[in-house]
């Protein structure tokens, strides 16, 4: 039986969604270590593991890079990790590679499955899918909602009393831009908006309010993130966020390659766009050949009766 490393990551609201479906993949694997680095983490107490440590300090309140990787190279080594998974969050997608690199290890970025002792990943913006066999030395970063969560009783915390390494790095605050109120890569419905809105003025009138009558995160195409109607930090795709809800919604969107290959993981994808020939109705479960703005704002109001 393996010995299994999760990288966690909590937040004011508790754990995040992606260290619990680290989690279940880890429970498959052996036996279960999870390292939550941060400043007074919340929810630790609810991981299910069979041993959870907490770095918790003051100097590790936001993610640095040199710090994080150093402590989590240490434990992996203290605890004999053979696998180390964490989620392809803004952070795992930083520090899944360093640890790679520390360890000189195998590394499988942002796998969508596991299936009979291997990961899976895509390749070529999702045109393939790369089998990479799952062995001692690999570091493995999943994407958000790929995988199920993991449910069970949290495991026993402890502390880690380590030294803290030296950083030239110091970040003052961080300002959470992009998705609303719910974060786009995590969101477990995504709306979003492209070139069919016309006017950075309908994203505004179009998709937040459908995205809010659904709890649902905002997201965009690249044409309307280069156009300037959105920040980047919108923009699903090969050169913005990977993104795999349960409910994706493309409201004007063409489904350009570099797009689908950000949401093509979803599990249901909705499509509304008035051509019937947009390459997004070949990856979408369910497609409305209509006027945007005559469908949106009635499922918005559908959408707003349900909740009320």
């Amino acid at each position: 039986m393996s010995s299994v490393l999760v990288i966690g990551e909590c937040d004011a609201n508790g754990v995040k969604a992606a260290t619990m479906q680290a989690c279940n993949l880890a429970s498959d694997l052996g036996e279960t270590t999870v390292l939550v680095i941060g400043d007074g983490s919340t929810g630790v107490d609810t991981i299910p593991a069979s041993r959870v440590i907490v770095a918790n300090a003051s100097e590790l309140k936001y993610y640095d890079p040199v710090k994080y990787c150093a402590i989590a190279t240490s434990v992996a080594k203290e605890t004999g990790a053979e696998i180390i998974i964490m989620g392809a969050t803004a952070m795992g997608k930083d520090l899944a590679p360093r640890l790679t690199a520390e360890l000189e290890w195998r590394y499988a970025a942002d796998c969508i499955d596991a299936e009979s002792g291997h990961l899976v990943r895509p390749a070529y913006a999702g045109k393939v899918l790369v089998k990479m066999k799952i062995e001692t030395g690999t570091v493995a970063s999943l994407r958000p909602n790929a995988f199920s969560a993991k449910e069970g009783e949290g495991g026993p915390v402890e502390q880690w009393t380590g030294e803290i390494p030296e950083s030239e790095i110091t970040t003052d605050g961080i300002e959470m831009s992009g998705g609303g109120t719910v974060e786009l890569t995590e969101a477990k419905i995504v709306v979003s908006g492209g070139r069919g809105l016309e006017s950075p003025e309908n994203y505004d009138k179009i998709i937040r309010p459908l995205a809010e009558a659904m709890n649902a995160a905002t997201g965009a195409s690249r044409a309307i993130v280069d156009a300037g109607w959105v920040p980047h930090s919108y923009q699903v795709g090969q050169t913005g966020k990977t993104v795999a809800p349960e409910l994706y919604m493309a409201v004007g969107i063409s489904g350009a390659i570099q797009h689908l290959a950000g949401m093509s993981g979803s599990k249901c994808i909705v499509a509304i766009n008035k051509d019937s020939e947009a390459p997004i109705f070949k990856v979408a479960n369910y497609g409305i050949v209509s006027d945007l703005f005559e469908i949106a704002p009635i499922l918005t109001e559908k959408m707003k009766n349900e909740i009320n």
